[in-house]
């Protein structure tokens, strides 16, 4: 063959696949088998096996699991998905008054600890779960950067959703304290919450919180001190809630672990024992999968991929319990999106928040760049807030394109194929790109749990530095 004719042959071939808004960029995909998406349960007694801990190079590992791993019925997953989905959206739009709120208000020694950290798909949500001791009594709660106020259901309980296990009860325990009204905690408690009536009810000598999430989920009780334990290590005067109201789609889980930056959250109070640093590892949804959960300043217990690389957090004082980073640019499919403003001010980075939220300009371009790259399948309708489905049926495996999103000092997180599409039905009649759109152009922009998939993401609050790399999840 003519070799200068060849290589025209294959620059026109290469030519194809690479032009983008007058750029020569080669798009890149992954070929994706979809049956990854598809949810597996766990049951019987094998399936309820509590998320485990242990002490490792002087970090404390979690093991972190789906927060619906310990389901002993079956799910109509139809109907419960687009419920969470409502529901995650009711949670953005509460975090986005707070955000507004505050913003127009102007407002030692380190080890380490590894906990297993789990999929709550099968408890009927899609959060995280983690096992802690708390005085004598294993509770397993769902982690969430986005909260400060850990918190249990707690005997007496005069309303509360159903548990799996038992409640929290502070007579059992000879280290329960209730806190009392001029506390120090009680007082940040304010701060942090706004609850200016913490000790305004008809027993004004304790200290009473409330907490609304905003899909209409909530808690309330008295604020109390317990030792907590996970790994053998065991941590005493831990502040948290002892809720004897709760109401919520919190599935059976205890309560909440609030890991956000306020004097109340567990990465503070620990702060001592494991220097403000921890990171996660969040697993899919497969059938036994699980994460972990690090607290503590140890590097060499990770299983990362690759380098970890560090991007610096963007200090704002009236948001200062939040973890706010600066987005610089999105890739979709190795092709960069133009023209569009991306970050307004910074982007949150949450694991309550399932799936990540984007400015309408932003999520507009994205949108479009995907379907150019991944065309040629049927359109299925969207499902809640997600507007970009495809009907897949009968097709084992697809290639999708790439998606990076990209932050300041040159770190990018490459979401994992499992983050990208979101399986509805579990036939692949309805797949939709698991992504969404903020409803105003000023939002601040969310990075949801969906897309922090199979990556270690380490929280360092005392450098105020978030680092990622890629990990497949693992406690082992």
């Amino acid at each position: 063959m003519n070799l200068p004719f060849f290589s025209f042959f294959l620059f026109l071939v290469s030519f194809h696949f690479i032009i983008a808004n007058g750029v020569c960029q080669f798009e890149q995909k992954k070929i994706f088998k979809l049956q990854m998406l598809q949810r597996k349960h766990q049951f019987g007694p094998k399936g309820c096996i509590l998320p485990e801990s242990r002490k490792e190079k002087g970090a404390i590992i979690l093991e972190m699991k789906d927060r619906g791993y310990c389901s002993e019925r079956k799910i109509n997953w139809n109907r419960k998905l687009q419920k969470q989905l409502i529901l995650d959206n009711l949670r953005v739009r509460l975090m986005q008054n707070r955000i507004r709120t505050k913003v127009s208000h102007g407002l030692g020694q380190s080890s380490e600890i590894q906990i297993p950290l789990a999929s709550g798909i099968n408890l009927e949500t899609l959060n995280y779960i983690v096992t802690l001791g708390l005085g004598n009594q294993n509770m397993t709660v769902i982690i969430d950067t986005g909260s400060d106020l850990t918190w249990v259901q707690c005997d007496p309980c005069l309303s509360c959703y159903n548990q799996q296990g038992p409640v929290f009860n502070p007579s059992n325990s000879s280290s329960y304290k209730s806190l009392l009204c001029n506390s120090s905690a009680c007082q940040n408690l304010q701060l942090t919450t706004g609850n200016t009536e913490a000790c305004e009810s008809s027993n004004p000598s304790s200290c009473n919180y409330a907490v609304n999430y905003g899909d209409g989920s909530y808690t309330d009780g008295e604020l109390g001190v317990e030792h907590i334990n996970f790994g053998g290590i065991s941590v005493s005067n831990f502040v948290f809630g002892c809720g004897r109201n709760n109401k919520g789609l919190f599935g059976g889980v205890s309560g909440l672990m609030g890991l956000g930056r306020s004097n109340l959250s567990l990465i503070s109070q620990t702060n001592t024992t494991f220097g403000g640093v921890f990171s996660y590892c969040l697993p899919t949804t497969e059938n036994g999968a699980s994460g972990s959960l690090v607290i503590g300043n140890e590097s060499s217990v990770f299983k990362n991929l690759t380098p970890i690389a560090y991007t610096s957090m963007v200090s704002n004082p009236q948001l200062s319990n939040f973890y706010i980073l600066n987005l610089t640019g999105i890739d979709v499919g190795g092709v960069a999106l133009e023209d569009t403003s991306f970050g307004n001010g910074g982007v949150l980075i949450d694991s309550g928040t399932v799936i990540t939220r984007l400015a309408p300009s932003v999520y507009n371009a994205l949108k479009t760049e995907f379907l150019k790259q991944f065309s040629g399948y049927p359109f299925a309708p969207g499902l809640s807030i997600l507007d970009t489905c495809f009907n897949l049926t009968g097709i084992e495996e697809v290639s999708i394109p790439t998606l990076s999103m990209h932050f300041e000092d040159n770190v990018d997180l490459n979401v994992d194929a499992t983050g990208i599409l979101y399986m509805v039905k579990d036939d692949t009649s309805q797949v939709c790109l698991a992504l969404a759109s903020l409803s105003d152009e000023n939002d601040m922009a969310i990075i949801g749990n969906y897309q922090q998939r199979n990556q270690r993401v380490i929280y360092d609050a005392k450098q105020s530095k978030i680092g990622f790399a890629v990990e497949e999840c693992s406690f082992i």
